[in-house]
């Protein structure tokens, strides 16, 4: 049974920045694609950043140029870094893992908090 486990939320003043990591309990570069999703209260979970095994990257637009996700193979986790945080940012993240059968995995989730 695969697990992500997600960490590093917290509540950051606007402008602030945090680290989010997900550690697997398998090799990371077994997936096919991975990436973070979030969830605002009442929305739906929306992809945030991801990338795949070949280590293409993509990104929403609303968090180009402040968010960079990246991996570790070594340590098996994937790192999101988040600068230039804002309200508009609150929300829980969840790190998602698509095995090579399709299969997805998420972590727990981690909430981040953003205040004005």
């Amino acid at each position: 049974q695969v697990q992500l486990v997600d960490s590093g939320g917290g509540l950051v003043q606007a402008g602030g920045s945090l680290r989010l990591s997900c550690v697997a309990s398998r090799n990371i570069f077994t997936f096919r694609l991975m990436a973070w999703y979030r969830q605002a209260p009442g929305k739906e979970r929306d992809m945030v950043a991801s990338i795949n095994k070949g280590g293409g990257i993509s990104y929403t637009d609303s968090v180009k140029g402040r968010f960079t996700i990246s991996r570790d193979n070594a340590k098996n986790t994937l790192y999101l870094q988040m600068n230039s945080l804002n309200p508009e940012d609150t929300a829980v993240y969840y790190c998602n893992g698509e095995s090579l059968y399709g299969r997805t995995y998420w972590g727990q989730g981690t909430q981040v908090t953003v205040s004005s």
